[in-house]
């Protein structure tokens, strides 16, 4: 066998290894949203939950329909981009520990989603199957989220332009910016309303439950392109995982696609942030895990961490309405739980 044909077969092998992790983790999200779909208060067999899926007016496709589906398609989705902003911060960043959470533009997204709750009144407290804050005007909420998300990237990126930054001290710069929108989000709770004051803690609590169809179609049609944009530039960022000097050799404008992944990052986590508020840890623990496994091509590393931050989301929220029930706890608490660990594993790893 030649050279060039032994190279092509190794390529083809090394291909078709990748694609086979993709359809593994893709065949488990499908065998995890049907355990979802069944597990909650209200006891429904796999009959029922076959039915109800067909018939709209079989006993329990209310629960499936209104509540059930819109609650896992969200869970899925926000857990698609958690993971890809994870991937695309960690390459653009230089740093295993960057993610929209630990950078503290999850905090910003939230204060400004906080802002346009409270002073714009683009949000009320209203009780339903469960009380929930519902967003009257989502665009207003978004744009305010990301205008909060902007603040924190422009500051992270200012930073990490210092020469010698070390990821410490980027991580650190997030602990600042996390303490910072903090104190702004207490602040305009401290003038607020009771009611306000209630809605805004409720609302901070990362939770998928709330998210309705309206909410997922939104958040779909705001997120596929930047997926797509991800995709198209992904030998860009494979570039950029070889050094900065590297990558302007093979023509890659660095600045701009440092610059592009970070806006286009903290748009996607505004968005998760201003329908489903604070969710944690899953832009940290999904490409963490898919770099060791899958390696730092990003053709590969996109839509794997893609699928496996759906699935630890997922995960978390089966958990959560699983593991007291019938209380039902936010997903948020059990990503943090689930988190914590990583991030201390990470942090001691560096350090060595």
């Amino acid at each position: 066998m030649s050279l060039e044909n032994s190279t092509i077969s190794r390529y083809r092998a090394y291909t078709r290894n990748k694609l086979l992790i993709v359809l593994g983790l893709a065949l488990a999200l499908v065998l995890l949203i049907i355990l979802s779909i069944k597990v909650g208060a209200a006891n429904l067999s796999f009959y029922d939950i076959i039915n109800a899926l067909f018939n709209r007016e079989a006993p329990g496709a209310s629960i499936i329909w209104n509540i059930r589906i819109p609650r896992i398609l969200a869970a899925i989705i926000a857990g698609i981009f958690m993971g890809i902003e994870g991937a695309i911060m960690q390459c653009v960043l230089r740093n295993p520990l960057a993610s929209p959470y630990t950078m503290g533009i999850s905090q910003g997204a939230a204060f400004g989603a906080a802002f346009a709750i409270i002073v714009l009144g683009a949000g009320t407290l209203h009780s339903t199957h469960a009380d929930a804050v519902i967003v009257n005007n989502p665009y207003l909420t978004v744009l305010a989220a990301f205008i909060g998300a902007l603040l924190g990237v422009v500051a992270i990126l200012l930073i990490a332009r210092v020469r010698s930054v070390t990821p410490e001290v980027m991580i650190l710069a997030g602990v600042a910016m996390t303490a910072l929108f903090a104190a702004g989000t207490m602040f305009l709770q401290y003038f607020a309303t009771d009611a306000q004051v209630a809605a805004t803690i409720f609302w901070t609590f990362g939770d998928v439950g709330r998210a309705v169809w309206n909410d997922v179609w939104i958040m779909l049609i705001l997120m596929i392109p930047a997926f797509i944009y991800f995709m198209y530039h992904a030998w860009d960022y494979n570039s950029l995982e070889s050094g900065e000097e590297t990558a302007k050799g093979l023509g890659v404008n660095t600045d701009r696609i440092r610059i592009q992944g970070m806006l286009i990052s903290s748009f996607t986590a505004a968005v998760t942030v201003a329908f489903l508020g604070v969710i944690g840890f899953v832009g940290l623990i999904a490409p963490h895990i898919m770099r060791r496994i899958i390696g730092h091509d990003h053709r590969f590393l996109i839509p794997t961490s893609a699928i496996l931050g759906a699935l630890v989301l997922l995960a978390s929220d089966t958990i959560a309405r699983s593991i007291l029930s019938p209380i039902v706890l936010p997903v948020g608490i059990i990503t943090a739980f689930l988190g914590a660990p990583m991030f201390l594993y990470i942090i001691i790893k560096m350090r060595r």
